[in-house]
């Protein structure tokens, strides 16, 4: 059937005003998400860092980069394939970690945006991501590309692409991560 444009525009200049916490103070953009909206697959991750600030755009930075080129390695394409968005639509300062009550003031335009795209699979990029949206005590080290059933939708959590800059080791592993979800998403013909 298709997104409602005219609902998902109204959510982005929603956003565009919101005062909700304290971040609205320190953002330049907020960033809303990119790709095809249409698609089935969602990727979120924690929070904008500052190339996403500037440019309004989520995964647009060094980390970004790595992510898009390993997810063309396995053929998906942002464009195509999949939607990409933050859990806060705001950066924090010095890229720190959300915190609980800006998770919070952001999570009804999360929960919205992924009623209005409604995927079939969400990708939670990095430990924060997963432990607010797959379970609390989530351990990215040992449970990464492993596929949960939540609210009739899959969810799959992997390494964020900052922790892989940091630590390449982390690479192969994420690939491998990246391999099961193309596998998954070829059986069950999402794309």
């Amino acid at each position: 059937m298709g997104i409602n444009l005219e609902e998902f525009n109204k959510l982005r200049d929603e956003l565009q005003i919101c005062n909700a916490c304290e971040l609205f103070m320190t953002r330049k953009n907020v960033v809303f998400g990119d790709g095809n909206p249409n698609a089935k697959i969602l990727l979120i991750g924690e929070a904008p860092g500052e190339c996403e600030d500037n440019t309004g755009l989520p995964f647009v930075g060094r980390g970004g980069k790595l992510l898009t080129e390993m997810l063309k390695e396995i053929g998906l394409k942002r464009e195509e394939d999949y939607y990409i968005i933050n859990m806060l639509k705001c950066r924090p300062p010095q890229n720190r970690d959300p915190r609980p009550n800006e998770m919070k003031a952001c999570s009804k335009y999360l929960q919205r945006q992924i009623e209005l795209i409604d995927p079939e699979i969400i990708v939670c990029v990095g430990r924060i991501a997963a432990m607010q949206l797959i379970k609390p005590d989530f351990k990215v080290t040992k449970e990464h590309g492993e596929f949960f059933e939540k609210d009739g939708r899959i969810y799959m959590g992997t390494f964020h692409p900052a922790a892989i800059l940091r630590n390449m080791m982390q690479k192969p592993f994420a690939m491998e991560d990246l391999k099961k979800l193309k596998e998954y998403i070829d059986i069950h013909k999402y794309k």
